[in-house]
């Protein structure tokens, strides 16, 4: 069989930690992490969050990256591996960060028309003097009366989105908004068209930008008047919601989400490092970064609230807000009350553009890999280079993410985030812990980071990957279908029709499960015990180690399965029956 060229690695062993940082560390952590914190009681949010840190997050995370270090292979293939049955998780995993990256990178593109806003002067949300204002616009920014709205808020409803009324009525398209989406693509393009050789010279600049506006903002936030007020608020912890069960299980989905667990991104990306990479110091890095940068943003976006809140003698609690309206609302209106206000808008929407970029480079990574393991040579027979298929899987999301620039896009993106973040992940999640910890097994992943480090997992990490972590995902999914509530944007519930559009975007990611495990107990010979006992056999579908295929390349004759020779040599390791 022709040999496919060596898998390319991170050219430092950095790019890789830096592109993990960039790609757990998002949007996410400036605008859901302060909100869950002042909605769950304050300081005492911290409790769980931590805890589920320690016991759900790195064991999970650390889990990924073994699994794509060692297989060197994007999620399809990995969990096709790990366990045959569950082969649906990895296409599900791929599924979704694509489903993702069509409409994530909306936010990109609204960070990207605020950026280009923030050079006027003044700030066009800063008083009501503009052609898009109504009469009911007032620049006190009163935003607890339910007769006004704020020059900030009419600014993105009526001058950036021009939002119809509903779901119902799409409206016209929003050529500024479509040719800004497509300067988003183009900027995502050529910072992924080389694989991991251009992203990792990239996430230098988009992983470590943001910190030092954070820290800018964060400075100059604390000497406003009000602020610490803002940061009371955030901090003071109320212990009585400790005996909330939501709030445990939102400092769990927090974990969940803000990593990335389940997504597919880490654990691709960790299949371009090189095989004796130590994976703990990675999971480390990523983790506690990750949640270091959420309180820093806490800190930021509540000193902040405190000053609006002094400006305006309203309580800090009708400001806080979920979501869009956080970022792109009640931010803006501080800014227009601080000094020298063009130039922290400009910093401050830059900072999104950057948190926004590396979690879009993952995405579409995800996508990239596990198509290229799969179907190398067609591809390279008919896009010719790899660079022009990176081009066709940007140009297919940006045609696909059309519906969000329109008239109706705020809802289009609301229905699409509700029913992928929120109904899909815990599905994936779930299924994937149960592929890995359970039918691979927790005794072959430990051999498996033995082989790679010359260390087996210790007792805490292998208790969580065998109990504690099915147990809790398993809980948090429980909570999740009892707790569930119909996708909705601000007073706006969507009709049921919308809520079925709703459930198939889930379905698109959901369904590859139970036809995956459909398939692969169709293949595999004899009666239907014997086939699920060969199932959930590790390598069942390739036969044979998959390490002494990566030595020679090539397909697996039985599947036809691409196999990419490694650039590491273990000739001298013989491989186990057992490993991936």
């Amino acid at each position: 069989m022709e040999q496919q060229p060596i898998r390319p690695t991170w050219s430092r062993q950095i790019e890789f930690t830096l592109a993990g940082i960039g790609c757990a560390v998002g949007l996410g952590n400036v605008w859901r992490f302060p909100y869950l914190c002042y909605r769950s009681g304050g300081g005492a949010f911290l409790v769980p969050y931590l805890l589920m840190l320690v016991v759900l997050g790195v064991p999970l995370l650390y889990m990924e990256l073994i699994v794509g270090q060692y297989t060197r292979r994007g999620p399809v293939h990995a969990l096709a591996n790990v366990c045959p049955l569950l082969k649906g998780v990895g296409i599900a995993s791929v599924a979704i960060s694509f489903i993702m990256c069509t409409y994530y990178n909306l936010v990109i593109t609204w960070a990207l028309y605020y950026l280009f806003s923030s050079f006027q002067s003044p700030l066009p949300w800063q008083n009501c003097n503009n052609t898009w204002n109504t009469q009911n616009c007032t620049s006190h920014d009163v935003t607890n009366s339910s007769y006004s709205s704020t020059a900030s808020q009419e600014f993105f409803k009526y001058k950036m989105l021009q939002q119809t009324g509903g779901v119902d009525e799409a409206g016209l398209i929003r050529w500024e908004l479509f040719l800004i989406l497509l300067l988003a693509w183009i900027i995502i393009y050529f910072c992924i068209f080389k694989g991991v050789k251009s992203t990792g010279k990239v996430v230098y600049f988009t992983a470590l930008f943001p910190y030092i506006i954070l820290i800018a903002l964060l400075i100059n936030n604390v000497q406003l008047p009000g602020a610490l007020d803002g940061i009371t608020f955030f901090i003071v912890p109320d212990w009585n919601m400790l005996l909330s069960v939501e709030v445990w299980v939102n400092a769990a989905a927090q974990i969940f989400n803000s990593i990335g667990i389940g997504f597919g991104s880490l654990l691709a990306m960790s299949s371009y490092n090189s095989f004796n990479n130590n994976v703990l110091k990675d999971t480390l890095t990523i983790a506690i970064i990750n949640s270091l940068t959420s309180l820093l943003a806490g800190f930021v976006i509540f000193s902040a609230f405190g000053y609006m809140s002094h400006l305006q003698g309203i309580p800090i609690s009708d400001l806080a807000v979920d979501g869009p309206g956080l970022v792109f609302v009640v931010y803006p209106q501080a800014f227009s009350n601080m000094p020298v206000s063009q130039l922290w808008a400009v910093m401050f929407f830059f900072m999104l553009l950057c948190l926004g970029l590396d979690s879009e480079f993952a995405m579409v990574e995800v996508m990239v890999t596990s198509l290229m393991d799969e179907f190398y040579h067609k591809l390279i027979r008919f896009f010719k280079r790899k660079e022009l298929f990176v081009l066709a899987v940007c140009g297919a999301a940006a045609i696909l993410g059309i519906p969000c620039v329109l008239q109706v896009g705020i809802y289009v993106f609301q229905l699409m985030d509700h029913y992928t973040a929120i109904v899909s992940i815990m599905f994936l999640a779930f299924f994937e812990v149960i592929a890995i910890c359970w039918c691979y097994g927790v005794t072959r992943l430990s051999d498996n980071l033995e082989e790679m480090t010359g260390k087996r997992a210790n007792l805490f990490f292998r208790v969580c990957w065998l109990i504690v972590a099915p147990v809790l995902v398993g809980v948090i999914l429980v909570f999740s279908i009892i707790q569930f509530k119909p996708a909705r944007y601000e007073d706006y519930v969507f009709p049921p029709w919308a809520q079925g559009v709703g459930w198939l975007i889930a379905m698109g990611s959901i369904i590859w499960i139970p036809l995956g495990a459909v398939h692969t107990l169709w293949v595999l010979p004899g009666s239907f015990i014997q086939k699920l006992k060969l199932s959930i056999t590790p390598g069942t579908l390739d036969g044979k180690s998959n390490m002494a295929y990566y030595e020679r390349g090539g397909r697996d004759a039985n599947t036809g399965l691409a196999v990419i020779s490694s650039d590491i040599h273990l000739t001298e390791k013989p491989p186990l029956q057992t490993n991936l």
